[in-house]
């Protein structure tokens, strides 16, 4: 019997404190709760316009000089990165130039310099100073002039991209100005649209965009707005530049026509729904949790009752949320802001009540 009490005595400390570091992981462990999604409560409009694919970045590029082409270095279609040498012209009167220039450069150098010297000796007058000083500024602008004329026989792409065409032949001649190349960037592509002004005033509603192709069936391209004209055009339309969200191929190309929509709201504010059980009253303000993937943590998003829904939801107002977010929609007022949170599993159709 003694032998019995002492082994429960020396097993019972082992097992309380197993019991306390189980309970200690269990309280640092994140809290599971419900979600729900943020929906669109409102009425939304559809509105559609066509539209035509564009490169992010396109230019067509043209010597500062004058000349006759040598030759092209990127074929058309070529892939080029940015710096890379597409194009040169004939550079041989443009070094004779600079060779001459140097020459020159070098005797009213070493003319300046001796003038220079014995003025500083009180050997000559301030007039001849100047005149050296001066006349060696004005060389080294000439000299400067006539390397940039060299340098300028080469055109080197602005931007990583693609040569599109080629404008001109080799051994062409060219003037200053004239467009030799086209290049168009590597970027997402862009699409295009011209809005009509009764739109137009209705640029603050407008929810989402995503465009069309007859030959992508049954895909969607989703879009975010690059820029909107705030001025109109001949036409009394003001064009509007949206970009592609998603580089996941196939892509489509610049050129391709699109039909552009526009998801537009009828009201002034986004009406938005979400689980009555999600709301909180905090400092006196009506305020929900937002869930964030990423982070699996919560934060405090500050809300504006509109009223309730016969559907278990209430209709919200805020200048934070969107469609589609994620927030807590159940125990909103065991949890603190930062707060790390494990999802819900759903519900399996074969276990039913979660029993299992």
């Amino acid at each position: 019997m003694k032998k019995k009490n002492w082994i429960l005595a020396t097993l019972l400390p082992a097992v309380l404190m197993a019991c306390h570091m189980g309970v200690e992981r269990r309280a640092d462990a994140p809290k599971v709760v419900k979600l729900d999604t943020v929906r669109q409560a409102g009425q939304v409009t559809l509105l559609q316009y066509p539209g035509r694919v564009k490169a992010d970045e396109e230019v067509n590029l043209a010597f500062k000089v004058s000349g006759t082409i040598d030759r092209f270095l990127a074929p058309e279609g070529a892939r080029v990165s940015k710096g890379d040498l597409l194009v040169r012209l004939d550079d041989t009167d443009y070094r004779t130039q600079l060779s001459a220039t140097e020459a020159e450069y070098r005797q009213v150098k070493g003319d300046a310099e001796r003038i220079i010297a014995l003025y500083r000796d009180s050997s000559t007058t301030a007039s001849n100073y100047d005149k050296a000083v001066y006349g060696l500024q004005q060389m080294e602008a000439k000299l400067k002039h006539h390397r940039d004329q060299l340098k300028y026989t080469e055109l080197r792409a602005p931007f990583t991209g693609s040569v599109q065409k080629h404008l001109f032949d080799a051994h062409e001649t060219v003037g200053a100005g004239m467009p030799v190349i086209s290049l168009v960037g590597s970027g997402l592509p862009e699409v295009e649209i011209s809005l009509p002004a009764a739109e137009y005033i209705r640029r603050e509603r407008f929810l989402s965009f995503h465009c069309t192709f007859d030959l992508y069936p049954g895909r969607t391209f989703p879009l975010a707005l690059v820029s909107l004209a705030p001025k109109a055009n001949a036409n009394q339309l003001y064009t509007m530049r949206l970009r592609f969200t998603s580089a996941d191929a196939p892509l489509p190309s610049p050129g391709m026509n699109t039909t552009v929509s526009i998801h537009c709201s009828e009201q002034e504010e986004v009406l938005l729904s979400v689980p009555t059980g999600a709301l909180l009253k905090q400092d006196g303000a009506d305020k929900l949790y937002l869930y964030s993937p990423t982070q699996q943590t919560v934060s405090t998003q500050t809300v504006s009752i509109v009223r309730p829904l016969s559907n278990g939801r209430m209709l919200i107002t805020s200048p934070c949320l969107k469609p589609g977010d994620v927030v807590v929609a159940a125990g909103v007022h065991h949890l603190t802001e930062g707060e790390r949170v494990k999802p819900l599993p759903p519900t399996s159709e074969t276990n039913v009540g979660g029993l299992l």
